[in-house]
């Protein structure tokens, strides 16, 4: 359950894109009590650290931003992606029922197969393509099944004005280069992490009890990935050429949906409203200008 006036949020992976979006917005909520933690603080995949912190701690909501990202290093690395996405969600999950903290996971689109063009339910069946999605998928499967309280948040394509991500790079590699490639057959939904932050606290912190489940949430607008780039290209007035090119001409290690477009019906159902995904690019663009 979520509790109407939390005293106590423990937030994880404080070190992440999300979780600095986090402590952003943490600054409007004065009257409550926020706990980041970083990997080298608090690692979620040593369960005797984490029991401890429960044990010394009152914990009311615990927002689990920490994960193992990295999609294409994950193929060779599957064990380090598994105990992380998975086990480590696994145990957090009991924990939070055990000390009745609320429990929130973020996962992804990457559970996904991407065959379905029309946008995916929470409700559609899953099909991982590569092992980061696998490893997130058995992340939400354990937590849920273990705390049938929990509540699971998936969301696409994010970036913020903090950490590594698509926005950062173009950016970077527009002032550097005249000529760049970008993919266009992959479409999906960004997502801007301070919008995704946005969106969690007013799930945590909303004086109606949500329902426990799975929800997506993403920025308005389906897109390519050279269609993010074009935008990004003219917000930033930068004058590189970019070349759109198909998947099968960037080839990585890790397999990505070609449609991996989330259906946020259902939390805009409960009243969580959508910035368009122009308007939230040009404010995190503003920020690294």
């Amino acid at each position: 359950m979520i509790l109407s006036h939390p005293t106590h949020i423990l937030i994880t992976g404080a070190n992440g894109q999300l979780g600095y979006e986090c402590r952003v917005l943490s600054s409007q909520y004065p009257q409550h009590n926020f706990s980041f933690v970083s990997r080298d603080q608090l690692s979620i995949d040593n369960k005797a650290s984490v029991e401890k912190y429960f044990a010394e701690n009152r914990v009311d909501v615990c927002i689990n931003c920490a994960a193992y990202t990295a999609v294409d290093r994950a193929e060779s690395d599957q064990a380090n992606a598994y105990a992380i996405n998975a086990d480590a969600v696994a145990s957090l999950a009991g924990i939070c029922k055990q000390y009745s903290s609320a429990f929130v996971h973020i996962s992804t689109d990457y559970v996904f197969d991407g065959s379905n063009k029309d946008g995916y339910k929470e409700t559609d069946a899953t099909h991982p393509l590569n092992v980061y999605g696998a490893s997130k998928l058995a992340g939400e499967q354990a937590a849920l099944t273990v705390n049938p309280g929990a509540i699971i948040v998936r969301t696409s394509w994010v970036y913020s004005s903090f950490g590594n991500n698509f926005v950062k790079t173009m950016m970077r590699l527009m002032q550097e280069k005249p000529q760049i490639r970008v993919v266009a057959d992959q479409i999906g939904r960004p997502t801007y992490a301070a919008d995704l932050a946005a969106a969690i606290f007013d799930i945590v912190l909303r004086e109606q009890k949500v329902s426990p489940g799975i929800y997506h949430f993403a920025n308005e607008g389906v897109i390519s990935w050279f269609e993010f780039a074009t935008e990004i290209k003219k917000i930033g007035g930068y004058s590189c050429e970019i070349i759109p090119i198909s998947s099968a001409e960037y080839p990585v290690p890790a397999k990505r949906p070609s449609y991996s477009i989330l259906s946020t019906d259902k939390i805009e159902s409960i009243g969580i409203g959508l910035q368009s995904w122009k308007d939230s690019l040009q404010k995190c663009m503003r920020l690294l200008q």
